[in-house]
């Protein structure tokens, strides 16, 4: 049997390097896209699947319950491989606002974001070309992939004080353990930060 391949090392942005990543989405017209992706941490083939219809802009709801897939060189909305993936996010009213600006400029086409070019699904790999592009210009590291995305989200979620099982219901994990386990750096400076904060508490009542 082949040894199991080895797990590419995740890469998560700084809070400057997303600023300039921003930026840039921004000035090359990508920006309601890597904004959501970052606020909400999809994977590439839920976001470029999402339909205006999966939208409650009056709950700030998002329904995830389908990807796009390239089979035999055709792309294909199929559903999610596990039931954990099919999931409804919350949203920030900024992202909301920001949704429904994007929609309007395509009013009549039901897909959230569609590709200027052919008007349907985006190909998961230009998207991925676009991100690389824009780490460029950014001045980032290049091998930032777009799945790191979705890591800087959880990472920065954790970070903030957003509790584990949460983040897990919004990545579409199959349970908090394997959230734990794959964000073992910031649940250990979590931990640190809390081990502080009860020594302190405890010198005081001593």
């Amino acid at each position: 049997k082949l040894p199991p391949k080895k797990a590419r090392e995740m890469q998560v942005l700084t809070r400057e390097e997303i600023q300039r990543f921003l930026i840039q989405a921004k000035a090359e017209g990508y920006f309601e896209l890597f904004l959501l992706e970052l606020t909400i941490g999809l994977r590439r083939g839920e976001l470029l699947a999402l339909q205006w219809t999966d939208l409650n802009v009056k709950e700030r709801i998002l329904t995830v319950n389908k990807q796009v897939t390239r089979m035999e060189g055709e792309l294909d909305v199929t559903e999610p491989k596990t039931k954990n993936s099919v999931r409804k996010v919350a949203l920030s009213q900024q992202a909301v606002d920001l949704l429904v600006q994007e929609h309007e400029q395509h009013p009549d086409n039901p897909i959230l974001f569609p590709s200027p070019r052919t008007g349907g699904y985006w190909s998961p790999d230009a998207v991925s070309r676009i991100n690389r592009k824009l780490l460029k210009s950014a001045g980032i590291e290049e091998h930032v992939r777009f799945h790191d995305l979705r890591h800087t989200f959880a990472t920065m979620a954790l970070q903030n004080g957003v509790d584990v099982k949460t983040v897990s219901s919004m990545l579409g994990h199959f349970d908090a353990g394997f959230t734990l386990r794959t964000y073992t750096h910031v649940t250990r400076q979590m931990q640190e930060s809390a081990a502080e904060k009860m020594g302190n508490f405890m010198a005081q009542v001593m």
